[in-house]
Parts: C-alpha cells; sequence; structure tokens
C-alpha cells in the first residue's frame, strides 16, 4: 500500500486529503481527432483508471468525480444512451479490480430517472466495496450541486426541524457527501473555469485549478501538477492567519 514515503519521493508534503475533478474536454478531444463524442467518453475511462492509481499512489483518500450531470440529459439522446451504456460497461469490466485494490464507491446524486439495470449495478458495487478504505471514490453520477441542496432542504422540510436548528451543519448531514471532509482541491481539465453546479456547498473554501489538458489527456503527470500547484496554495479560509494543517 503507498503512503506517504511515496508523497514524499513525488515532491509532495501536503497532499489534499479530498480531491474533486470536473472530467471535461472528452467531446473537444474526440472532435480534434474526427472521431465522434462517445470515442471521447470512452477514452475518459482510461483516464480515470490513470487518475485512480496515481491518487491511491500519492495518499488521497477521497477522489471525488464528475460523472454526468442532471444537465447532461438534454444532451443528444443518441450520446446519453451511449454514457449510460459505457457506465455499466465501467462497473461490469472494473469493479473487481477496484474492490482488490480496496477502492469504496459511493454514488453521488439522484436516483430518478435512472434505468433499474444501471441503478442495480451502481447498488450492487457500493455494497461489494462498502468496507473499503484505501480510497473512497464519489462517483457524481445524475448531480447537480444546486439539486442536492434543494434535496437537503426537502428533507428537514419533511422532518419538521425547528428553523432555529437550522444551520450549516444540519443541510450538511442531509448533503450525498455526508460524513465526509469537504474537497480541499477542484481540479477542472479542458480549460475551463467554472464550477458547474459541482459540489457548489461544498467547495465553498476549496483551492480551485484549471488545466487546458482534456480529460483523456489527463494522467499522473497532470494529476501530479495540481497537487504541486496546490501546496503552493495559502489556505486562509477568509482568515487574516494560514488555516493549520
Amino acid at each position: 500500500m503507498c503512503g506517504r514515503g511515496d508523497s514524499e519521493r513525488a515532491g509532495l508534503v501536503r497532499v489534499p486529503r479530498h480531491v474533486a475533478i470536473i472530467m471535461d474536454g472528452n467531446g473537444r478531444w474526440a472532435r480534434a481527432r474526427g472521431l465522434p463524442r462517445v470515442a471521447g467518453h470512452r477514452a475518459g475511462t482510461e483516464s480515470l483508471r490513470r487518475v485512480l492509481r496515481a491518487a491511491i499512489e500519492f495518499g488521497i483518500e477521497i477522489l471525488t468525480i464528475y460523472a454526468f450531470s442532471t444537465e447532461n440529459w438534454e444532451r443528444p439522446q443518441q450520446e446519453v444512451r451511449a454514457l449510460m451504456g459505457l457506465v455499466e460497461h465501467v462497473v461490469d469490466s472494473e469493479i473487481d479490480e477496484l474492490n482488490e485494490n480496496g477502492v469504496k464507491i459511493r454514488h453521488v446524486g439522484r436516483v430518478q430517472g435512472l434505468a433499474p439495470r444501471l441503478l442495480d449495478k451502481i447498488r450492487d458495487a457500493q455494497e461489494l466495496t462498502k468496507q473499503n478504505s484505501r480510497l473512497v471514490l464519489n462517483v457524481a453520477f445524475n448531480y447537480g450541486g444546486r439539486a442536492e441542496i434543494v434535496d437537503a432542504v426537502r428533507e428537514i422540510v419533511v422532518e419538521g426541524l425547528p428553523p432555529d436548528q437550522i444551520d450549516e451543519r444540519a443541510i450538511s448531514r442531509r448533503l450525498a457527501t455526508a460524513g465526509l471532509p469537504d474537497p480541499d482541491l477542484v481540479i477542472r481539465t479542458g480549460g475551463e473555469m467554472r464550477l458547474s453546479n459541482f459540489l457548489v456547498w461544498q467547495s465553498a473554501y476549496a483551492e480551485f485549478y484549471s488545466t487546458p489538458t482534456f480529460w483523456p489527456d489527463f494522467d499522473r503527470n497532470e494529476l501530479h501538477k495540481a497537487l504541486l500547484a496546490y501546496q503552493q496554495r495559502d489556505r486562509r479560509f477568509g482568515r487574516l492567519g494560514a488555516a493549520p494543517e
């Protein structure tokens, strides 16, 4: 098992505990090569495999990936169907290796709208890996940050929580990431400089790193660059003094 020694050998002295990634640029990667968009998504699954291995090597404890947003349903139906089929394929082909490597899978997002067969596969993957502790992999699928907050507020209303008991902790405990620390670092590939409705509550104090590299080309070296940039940041959390490690 890789640990602190591996990170130090990579020149990393301060590794973020929780890294979140907006995996952008699959379509543009494919278009630049004269390929259909789905080819970019397929190539992106290979990148995910590389990044998972690197995350374990560098000692990252939690990795959250933006796989499919609530807004992505508006894409052409052919692309949506291809994406759903690709997710099923990835679960079927990768789950045993992920489990053997100690990866715990968590679905972050709504279940409404997902096909029963896909939903069963996701639940089976979570059940199989629930005891693993080497790396938590949050898969934000059918996910939207605002929708997540709306769902949390609805839960508070249904429970009849008194107004004076509604605070940030009350909302955080009802988010899909409940029980996990907020992300320290949000990485976006493909060159854009926005969160795109990803972890909008949890990322309030996260460091943001954007790279022009398209997701299918993102690999261990690119993740290493992002982590090196992160450790140069002075995380003050709005205060004059830097936050303690």
